[in-house]
């Protein structure tokens, strides 16, 4: 702390540290929420009758990524309760994009997986951000600060395993 008893006194590495962390927080952010944006703008060219809230956007990623899961597995990897993804899942039904079959190992639960229609949505999504990405890289950036970047994911996946 500092001599007034207020914030820790980062000093070097310490505070080069702090700053890259808050600078990283901010900048994954706002790439975060444009990305977004990017997806949502991609959605509504699908057609008003597949407008899809962000909390179903979300749950057609997850279920994507889980292959078959249970609802009450989906919510927990979401973190809301079961009751916010069944009314999720309902929806996402509704549009052909889920559908649920009884789990071989347990006839009380059903299992959700995406439908053709609900795989090519998600592709869809997933190859609009691509893209949008990649043109924001060639249009923004030169060729040093694109191997810059590449650089700098190098030392991000070094900080994400333990």
């Amino acid at each position: 702390m500092d001599q007034s008893g207020g914030r820790p006194d980062y000093t070097g590495a310490q505070d080069s540290a702090a700053r890259a962390a808050q600078d990283l927080r901010v900048a994954f952010s706002l790439l975060r929420r444009r990305i977004r944006e990017v997806s949502e703008t991609q959605d509504g060219a699908q057609g008003a009758t597949q407008d899809l809230t962000p909390s179903q956007i979300s749950a057609l990623t997850l279920v994507s990524k889980s292959g078959a899961a249970t609802a009450s597995a989906l919510a927990a990897a979401e973190g809301v309760r079961p009751q916010s993804m069944a009314a999720t899942l309902a929806a996402l039904d509704q549009f052909g994009l889920i559908q649920r079959n009884p789990d071989p190992g347990d006839g009380r639960r059903q299992l959700v997986t995406l439908t053709d229609a609900g795989r090519e949505r998600v592709e869809g999504t997933r190859q609009a951000r691509s893209e949008w990405l990649t043109r924001a890289f060639e249009e923004r950036c030169t060729e040093d600060e694109r191997q810059t970047v590449i650089k700098a994911m190098a030392l991000l996946e070094r900080l994400t395993r333990s």
